[in-house]
């Protein structure tokens, strides 16, 4: 089992240059995240979502404020922090266990270490049989996996997902938020996920962030506390769903329309 990372936000504050003028992307984020802890982060278009999960993982450097993992500032890419993305990006010309062994190049193993450790994240999430299986081959559930088991196989401290369900359908959507479920209670590592799908967020997550737009804020801070494995259709369940929903206007909205 992985250590998992404390991460520590502090008034953090991000900005581009449009046009010679300064457009204010995040403002004032304070977050933090307890070791082993799943947080997911919900928000309109625009809030940003995935600037902050990229300035978490290293990409850009160019902030104010501060991001500590374990008390330390990060800074730039490393083995501690795992990404995974909407797209699987999976090289077509690899293997799966080839695909899933690049996030070991710069790992200080042994040969035998790395492929003892990408067989067992291959049976992690569900794919012992297709080891050595092209992208190709399988369907869009099975290369979000592979993605899956690339992010961990490094065992980092934390991993973040970046809409990783996003482009599924909504079965097998709902298959691999219970295997990430599995993977989440089995690795026991810190998961930060973002999303545009609020029960999505609400059925894997101990806190969920809502963030607002322009420039993007945490508007508040959501406990789900349920007990898993989680029910979607249970009372408890919707009223925590719909109550994060009003943030964005959906339920008066709805309101509107049955008056």
């Amino acid at each position: 089992m992985a250590h998992a990372g404390t991460l520590t936000i502090n008034k953090l504050s991000k900005q581009y240059s449009v046009k010679g003028s300064p457009l204010k992307v995040l403002e004032d984020v304070s977050l933090s995240v307890a070791p082993g802890e799943f947080i997911s982060i919900v928000g309109t278009s625009g809030c940003g979502k995935s600037t902050l999960l990229r300035l978490i993982i290293g990409l850009e450097n160019d902030y104010q404020g501060e991001i500590l993992l374990d008390g330390k500032q990060i800074a730039g890419t490393s083995l501690d922090r795992g990404i995974v993305f909407q797209e699987h990006r999976l090289f077509p010309w690899l293997t799966v266990e080839q695909n899933i062994g690049l996030a070991l190049q710069n790992a200080t193993l042994s040969e035998r270490e790395k492929t003892r450790s990408i067989l067992e994240h291959i049976n992690l999430v569900g794919l012992t049989g297709f080891e050595k299986a092209y992208p190709h081959q399988l369907s869009g559930g099975m290369s979000q996996r592979v993605a899956i088991a690339r992010g961990l196989v490094n065992r980092p401290e934390v991993l973040l997902l970046d809409e990783p369900f996003g482009a599924l359908d909504a079965m097998t959507k709902y298959k691999l938020q219970n295997e990430l479920k599995h993977i989440w209670e089995t690795e026991g590592i810190t998961m930060i996920l973002v999303t545009h799908d609020v029960e999505e967020a609400v059925y894997l997550s101990d806190r969920v962030v809502v963030m607002e737009p322009r420039p993007g804020r945490i508007r508040r801070v959501v406990p789900v506390g349920l007990e898993r494995p989680r029910n979607r259709t249970a009372l408890d369940f919707v009223r925590i769903k719909e109550d994060i929903l009003s943030d964005f206007g959906i339920e008066r909205e709805e309101e509107t329309l049955a008056a």
